[in-house]
C-alpha cells in the first residue's frame, strides 16, 4: 500500500506543481475568475490520480479486492501528496513570480466593492489553505473513487 500512495502521490504532486505553476504563470493577464476556474481544473487533473491509485492497488496489488476504507485511505493519503505539490506551487508563485498578487487581489475587491470581503493573507497562510482545500477536495474524490471501485 505504501509504494501505491507514494508512486501515485508522487505523481500526482510533480502534476499538480507544474500545472499550477504553468497556468499561474502563463495566466498572469488573465482575470481572477478565469484562473480560480484554471486552478480548479489543475486541482481536479492532479487529483485523478487518486482514483487511478486506488484502482491500481486494487487491481495489481490485492488481487482485485478493495474495501470503501481502505479505498478511503489511500485516496487521502495521494491527495495530501498533491495538495503538498500544489501548497508549494502557490508558495512559489505569490513569494516570488508574483509577489504582487495580494495587493492587486485586495485592489480588485475594493474596486468591486468588496471590502468586507477581503481577508489579509500572506504567501505560507495561502498555501497552507490550499493544501487544506485540496486534501478535502481529495477526499471526496476518494469517497466517490472507493464507492466505484470497492469489490469484496
Amino acid at each position: 500500500m505504501k509504494s501505491t500512495i507514494f508512486k501515485y502521490g508522487l505523481y500526482g504532486l510533480l502534476v499538480g506543481l507544474i500545472i499550477f505553476l504553468i497556468h499561474l504563470t502563463l495566466g498572469k493577464d488573465l482575470s481572477y475568475s478565469t484562473n480560480e476556474i484554471l486552478g480548479y481544473i489543475s486541482i481536479f487533473i492532479s487529483l485523478s490520480f487518486v482514483f487511478f491509485g486506488i484502482k491500481h492497488y486494487r487491481d495489481n496489488v490485492n488481487n482485485g479486492v478493495i474495501s470503501l476504507g481502505k479505498a478511503l485511505i489511500i485516496g487521502v493519503f495521494i491527495s495530501v501528496l498533491v495538495a503538498i505539490g500544489i501548497g508549494i506551487a502557490d508558495f512559489i508563485y505569490t513569494q516570488f513570480i508574483n509577489p504582487d498578487w495580494f495587493e492587486n487581489y485586495y485592489q480588485m475587491m475594493r474596486d468591486a466593492g468588496k471590502e468586507n470581503e477581503i481577508i489579509e493573507m500572506s504567501s505560507l497562510n495561502a498555501s497552507i489553505f490550499m493544501v487544506t482545500l485540496v486534501t478535502v477536495i481529495g477526499f471526496i474524490i476518494s469517497l466517490i473513487s472507493g464507492l466505484i471501485l470497492q469489490r469484496k
